[in-house]
């Protein structure tokens, strides 16, 4: 019995090494950026539903603190580039999903923009001429969009590093892009801070959590 409880130990140990040394490599894989963008995505999304439940505005626009936040991502990933020893291609891959969901990102908002400032006329008219509300409101698409998005880099680190809650969160993200067509926009806002909290805030905390355990863990054996 000893021996097994040996062997079992020697095993745990060589696991939790592994982990560390796939962890420290990796911002994604220590949860720090995953916890930040899932405070910040649940964070603008709240703030822009109680801006149109409760109609006053702030003097700017919340969502501009996603740029923001590129700031700390910058410096996480400075850091965690000097910290590294080696790099995998495991590590490159998710980087590289990563960067190219910060992209279409952008690119998804300027594409967006541009379209709801030239749907505007054709809107006004409609309601000039009918009298009436127009029963087409582009922004309640818009929605979808960014949840489909938000699923793909989710849905890929889980599945490329094998950590289920990111893989449930990327499908839960898919899934709330279908939902959000047939609801309100309002309604949209809130499906969004939940889609962020369960593919990014949760996952994130889940994996900080596991990193410190494991880092403990390591250095009392190194002691």
């Amino acid at each position: 019995m000893s021996n097994e409880n040996q062997f079992n130990e020697k095993e745990s140990l060589a696991l939790i090494a592994q982990m560390i040394n796939k962890a420290k490599e990796s911002c994604h894989h220590t949860g720090v950026s995953t916890i930040m963008w899932g405070i910040v995505i649940t964070v603008c999304s709240l703030v822009r539903f109680a801006e149109i439940h409760f109609n006053y505005w702030l003097p700017f626009d919340i969502y501009y603190t996603t740029f923001i936040a590129v700031i700390p991502q910058i410096y996480f990933s400075i850091k965690e580039k000097r910290e590294r020893k080696v790099k995998t291609w495991e590590d490159s891959f998710i980087d590289y999903t990563w960067l190219g969901f910060g992209i279409s990102i952008f690119l998804l908002i300027l594409i967006t923009n541009i379209m709801g400032h030239s749907l505007q006329p054709v809107i006004e008219k409609y309601e000039t001429l009918t009298a009436s509300a127009s029963p087409f409101r582009f922004y309640e698409y818009v929605a979808p969009l960014f949840l489909m998005l938000y699923g793909l880099p989710t849905f890929i680190t889980g599945a490329g590093t094998k950590f289920r809650p990111m893989v449930i969160g990327g499908i839960f993200c898919w899934l709330a892009s279908v939902i959000t067509i047939y609801t309100p926009g309002k309604i949209d806002l809130l499906v969004t801070a939940l889609a962020a909290i369960l593919a990014w805030l949760i996952p994130g905390i889940i994996l900080e959590r596991d990193y410190r355990i494991a880092k403990k863990k390591l250095e009392e054996e190194n002691v």
